[in-house]
């Protein structure tokens, strides 16, 4: 029995380490005097990039939807980097108006921005505000726009970055712009198997999203990628059903990411020199990646963000 513990615990650590744990980002910049947005930051991959961006000396904003939540979160990273200059800002992405709001409020407040960070991400049923499909509206449209109002500040800036954080699923994603006319949503239903092709399909736009603006801002100084993070054990389980919870907790809790972990992709993109040169490209374990067939379609980029311009009320 020993024998077999002592081999099942290896392959564990070797399974860990070599294929869970990911890569580290190893740079040593320091943020003094520059600005970063992190949305969905009180919790998870978010709270463990703002504190090492705290600890940089960055002015942090904890853009949050939940207030007590990202307050605690600010506290605890103020204390644990010795940097005050962390702070909450409300930020509902389900909401267009929250959106404007939070735009407004930061260009009245802050002379700057660094590093926008797209972190926050959902999966599960419901509509935003606005009647989107909940993972598409969060995921994709109220960053969209959220980017978008903070361009000139991020171009007056520069060299500054956007980082949107994606996923792997991403190569299961595609867009069917009938249904999203039809439904204003990525899918049709609302079933988990609904919502899980909708998180997919959501994060393709993620990589549209960053492809689509790199080709827009080139020569702007402002530079955008997009990421897979890593399989991260955070509360982004709490969106999906109570049974599939149980069923992934165990094995979350085991192979997956700390956030800390998750957090490097994220802290790579942001922070790595010479990276100006693949703007609008993706990411995994710090490392460049290529994209699915449909991340890499230019065609399908612009379209998505005409579409995207007209749901938001730009165009």
């Amino acid at each position: 029995m020993l024998i077999i513990l002592a081999v099942a615990l290896a392959a564990y650590v070797l399974i860990y380490y070599n294929v869970f744990r990911g890569a580290r980002h190893r740079g040593a910049a320091t943020l003094r005097g520059k600005t970063a947005i992190i949305t969905g930051s009180d919790t998870g991959i978010g709270k463990a990039t703002a504190l090492d961006l705290a600890k940089r000396g960055a002015r942090v904003i904890l853009a949050c939807r939940n207030q007590q939540q990202a307050e605690a979160a600010a506290y605890d990273i103020r204390r644990e980097s010795g940097n005050t200059a962390v702070l909450y800002m409300h930020l509902d992405l389900a909401s267009l108006k929250s959106v404007r709001s939070f735009s407004e409020t930061f260009l009245k407040s802050e002379p700057r921005l660094d590093l926008l960070i797209n972190n926050a991400g959902m999966v599960g049923p419901g509509r935003t505000e606005d009647g989107f499909g909940m993972a598409f509206g969060v995921n994709h449209l109220g960053h969209f726009l959220l980017t978008l109002l903070l361009l000139d500040c991020l171009k007056a800036s520069a060299p500054s970055r956007v980082v949107c954080v994606s996923a792997r699923l991403h190569r299961l994603g595609s867009v069917d712009f009938s249904v999203l006319q039809a439904h204003r949503d990525l899918v049709a239903g609302s079933s988990c198997w609904h919502c899980f092709w909708a998180y997919c399909h959501s994060k393709l736009c993620s990589v549209l999203f960053a492809r689509e603006l790199a080709n827009r801002l080139e020569g702007t100084g402002v530079t955008c990628y997009s990421l897979h993070p890593g399989a991260t054990h955070t509360h982004f389980l709490r969106h999906v059903s109570l049974w599939l919870r149980v069923f992934l907790l165990p094995f979350s809790k085991l192979f997956f990411l700390d956030p800390e972990g998750g957090a490097q992709t994220t802290l790579h993109c942001a922070l790595q020199d010479g990276l100006e040169p693949l703007s609008g490209r993706y990411f995994s374990s710090c490392a460049l990646q290529e994209a699915s067939a449909a991340g890499r379609d230019d065609a399908l980029a612009r379209k998505l963000w005409e579409v995207s311009e007209r749901l938001c009320g730009l165009a």
